[in-house]
């Protein structure tokens, strides 16, 4: 009961220090009164019976004088747990540790970003039960484009040999505006398609083996398409946001399907979400070999402000340098993380270091990389880092788009979180 009268009396001094100029003085005296006749009874010790009464009065005052401070509704008190809640998780966030996730698959095998588990003809896709344990699991989301009749099934694709897609104006999580890309098939000439993140880069992969088998066999009739000359010049839109039309060429996939079949079918599986420490790089400097996540909004190669995660490999005055398949710092193989010994040996997956020289930006894809070509080095400038993806032949990193500032350093990751795979737990 004292602990209890202890409780109602700090309620009292919230009240009188939020309210006392706002109170008649009626409401004032009556207030005050109460609470001292409380906090006697305290302080004399006084029985159970005597600290109820006192309580009961205090509380009436409490009632007469609170206004919006006491009683409260209840969703008064949701929407203050909440904000509260909100704050600190915001506080967390922004100074201790941030959740990110993963993208793309520049950091592959070490860190997944979305990549695709196909389900080709003739292949069972998990059922509902399965699909939603996957979801919950792994991140398992379905994709697939339905045949809206029957007939063979066409597709358009850039003179690269990748399929078209168009960039569509969606949402992510059905309520924030994000970007989306399109990718359509024609069965007989009638469209059906498939909506994927604009981060996802597995699909031409989907695509090439549902379809021939392998990325390999789809190069192949791709390029003897050419020569044959079945490409047929087309046009789509480019973007929601233009009405500009890209060059595209229409060509069969020497398939036949049936309506209601589907064309394509796959699971779009998560990428690996995890914890960054933010706190570290407020005292000590970043160390060469550690993952490294920093902001991308005073990178002019980049263009957009996002975050990115590399490796890091280079800080203010090093000098860098790739021999296939090493990495060199200051003249030796670069040290500082077993990742290093696993791509200079190329213990797969991992696949060495590659020179620059046929590496594009995803961002700009007619710009080729400007950093460590074959037989080049570089020079780290002051106030800056140098970072590069483990998947080298297919990371647009450093390579392309130059050097981050330091100021840009946000902090390192810590653990892997999602999804409940064998790579769950402390990252590398």
């Amino acid at each position: 009961m004292r602990q209890n009268a202890s409780n109602w009396l700090e309620l009292a001094d919230k009240v009188w220090n939020f309210r006392r100029d706002l109170l008649t003085p009626a409401e004032a005296s009556d207030l005050t009164g109460r609470r001292d006749e409380l906090r006697r009874n305290l302080r004399d010790r006084a029985d159970a019976g005597k600290l109820k009464l006192a309580i009961e009065a205090l509380e009436g005052a409490l009632r007469r004088a609170g206004g919006a401070i006491y009683p409260k509704s209840s969703l008064t008190e949701q929407v203050e747990f909440f904000l509260v809640a909100a704050i600190v998780i915001l506080g967390i966030r922004t100074y201790f540790v941030q959740p990110f996730k993963i993208p793309t698959n520049s950091m592959w095998p070490t860190y997944y970003g979305m990549t695709e588990e196909n389900f080709p003809p003739g292949v069972e896709a998990p059922g509902f039960a399965r699909q939603v344990f996957r979801f919950l699991t792994v991140g398992a989301e379905r994709r697939e484009a339905i045949a809206p009749r029957s007939g063979e099934v066409m597709a358009q694709f850039y003179e690269t040999g990748q399929m078209a897609y168009t960039l569509r104006n969606g949402r992510s999580w059905l309520v924030f505006p994000a970007k989306l890309k399109e990718y359509s098939f024609y069965v007989d000439g009638a469209p059906t398609s498939i909506r994927v993140p604009v981060d996802f880069d597995a699909f031409d992969e989907a695509m090439a083996k549902t379809f021939f088998g392998s990325e390999g066999a789809f190069a192949q009739y791709f390029q003897q398409s050419v020569r044959e000359g079945r490409l047929m010049e087309s046009s789509n839109r480019a973007s929601d946001d233009t009405t500009e039309l890209q060059p595209v060429f229409t060509l069969p996939l020497n398939r036949v399907v049936r309506k209601g079949e589907p064309v394509l079918r796959f699971d779009l599986m998560t990428g690996d979400q995890l914890f960054v420490d933010r706190l570290s790089y407020n005292f000590i400097r970043p160390r060469v070999g550690q993952g490294f996540v920093f902001r991308t909004d005073h990178i002019a190669g980049i263009g957009v402000s996002d975050y990115y995660i590399k490796r890091l490999v280079g800080v203010p005055g090093d000098v860098m340098e790739v021999r296939q398949p090493t990495l060199f710092r200051n003249g030796r193989p670069i040290t500082g993380s077993p990742i290093f010994d696993l791509e200079s040996e190329e213990v797969a997956p991992y696949g060495g270091y590659t020179y620059a020289d046929d590496i594009y930006s995803p961002h700009s894809p007619d710009r080729r990389a400007e950093y460590l070509r074959r037989n080049q080095t570089l020079t780290v400038p002051p106030q800056t880092f140098f970072a590069m993806g483990d998947n080298s032949a297919r990371s647009s990193d450093g390579r392309v788009w130059g050097f981050v500032p330091a100021k840009d350093a946000i902090g390192r990751p810590l653990f892997i979180y999602f999804p409940f795979t064998s790579r769950w737990g402390i990252a590398k």
